[in-house]
């Protein structure tokens, strides 16, 4: 490739993330001014830039603009916003989440949590016979159905913070237990993808699924009893002499190398990042989050759309069948039945009335981002074919933009305010 072809191919991809990014603003405000939260809109925007809207216009505009050679380097670009996020979303997680609401967020995550996986794993099987062979190479049925009872059983914990807060319920015990409990759902989720993650790599050998295995717990030890304290250490260190050019360099650069490192052991790039950001040490948390977190999470911001375009790009809506159709209709009703239905119970339990009740399980169905996170890590382990990925990518925009409707707003809710022992950070909300 010649040095001027080379220079247009990079020209290329920035003319494209320009695109990404104005269009991803103008569909996040259409969707704040409809009740939904600013990741539907962006959400539709990279499927609206895909081969499901702008490729389907005479001469294939979507192919113009994002060209088969550029393609590659928005998926770099991407994955940066991608791993980065990840870190994001496991340094907000905090075990005062959790604390004073254990009962309740518990029974709510795990049976909502337990059903829709369930309800996955059999819609899997009716689902297999046509979606078994992924680019010519065979898949199993574990992987497929491990995947589809995670992607049907997780719950966005960012897009449903940003949503209590645009409601005013992030103060009330619905709001509380909802957090709480999608924080213990998101945790599950990514264990479970670092397991099918394994599982995918080893390709059905017991020895290198044992050597994952021994690779994988010696990570989390050494983060656990060597990156978490040396971690602590360095950041109250450089945060009182306020080095904090240095700081955040440093961070992303272990955010990066443990990415790298969980990718060489076999399991997804997004769970060594995740837990980077679940070591990271949370105190002092006014100074981190004034110096450290605005800026990550204005890079995330401006990074986080390409992955969506990324993500649109891989899904055609105008390629579902008649099948394909009901096959999304079956997913769309074991995914809110799972959520809805598994978080009714345990809500009624925990003293809710049957409104508030309903509308925790909303709260539950909401996937966004997180969704699109595995769908991706998927994807890219060669166990979903396009036709599936279109459909839980549509099943993830469709329950997301469920909820916002049918929330009532805080003079509705019939609980009172209750004390939130913490609130998410700036940004933890976005997309």
């Amino acid at each position: 490739m010649s040095a001027h072809a080379a220079d247009m191919r990079i020209a290329v991809m920035l003319a494209g993330i320009a695109l990404v990014l104005l269009a991803g603003l103008v569909f996040g405000r259409i969707a704040k001014a409809v009740r939904q939260p600013a990741v539907v809109g962006e959400l539709v925007a990279g499927i609206a830039l895909g081969p499901s809207l702008l490729g389907a216009l005479p001469g294939d505009p979507a192919r113009r603009i994002f060209p088969d050679d550029v393609r590659p380097l928005l998926s770099a670009v991407a994955q940066v916003g991608l791993v980065l996020f990840m870190f994001a979303v496991g340094w907000e997680f905090e075990k005062r989440l959790i604390r004073g609401n254990v009962g309740a967020a518990l029974g709510v995550s795990v049976s909502s949590a337990v059903l829709a996986f369930g309800l996955g794993v059999g819609a899997a099987a009716v689902l297999y016979a046509r979606h078994d062979t992924v680019a010519g190479k065979h898949v199993g049925f574990l992987p497929f159905a491990l995947f589809l009872g995670i992607a049907l059983s997780v719950t966005a914990f960012p897009v449903l913070a940003r949503m209590l807060t645009e409601s005013s319920l992030a103060d009330t015990r619905i709001g509380a237990v909802a957090l709480a409990g999608a924080a213990i759902d998101d945790v599950l989720a990514w264990f479970l993808l670092a397991y099918v993650s394994a599982l995918v790599s080893a390709d059905g050998s017991g020895a290198e699924l044992a050597r994952i295995a021994v690779l994988f717990a010696l990570y989390l030890a050494v983060m656990a009893v060597v990156v978490r304290p040396l971690l602590n250490r360095v950041v109250w260190r450089w945060a009182a002499t306020e080095r904090w050019p240095a700081l955040l360099t440093l961070l992303c650069a272990g955010v990066f190398l443990s990415s790298w490192l969980t990718t060489w052991i076999g399991v997804h790039a997004i769970f060594g990042a995740f837990l980077f950001g679940f070591v990271m040490p949370r105190e002092p948390a006014r100074v981190l989050a004034e110096h450290v977190r605005r800026p990550l999470d204005d890079v995330i911001l401006l990074l986080l759309p390409v992955f969506f375009i990324v993500t649109g790009l891989n899904v055609d809506v105008g390629a579902l069948d008649g099948p394909g159709l009901l096959e999304l209709a079956l997913v769309l009703v074991c995914a809110c039945a799972g959520k809805i239905g598994g978080a009714l119970v345990p809500a009624r339990l925990a003293g809710l009335g049957w409104r508030d009740a309903t509308t925790l399980g909303l709260l539950m169905n909401t996937r966004g981002l997180t969704e699109l996170i595995i769908l991706n890590a998927a994807r890219s382990l060669g166990v979903l074919d396009g036709r599936m990925f279109t459909v839980l990518v549509l099943m993830a925009v469709l329950t997301t933009a469920l909820t916002g409707p049918f929330l009532p707003r805080r003079g509705d809710a019939a609980d009172p305010p209750v004390p939130v022992p913490a609130r998410p950070a700036k940004g933890a909300g976005h997309p």
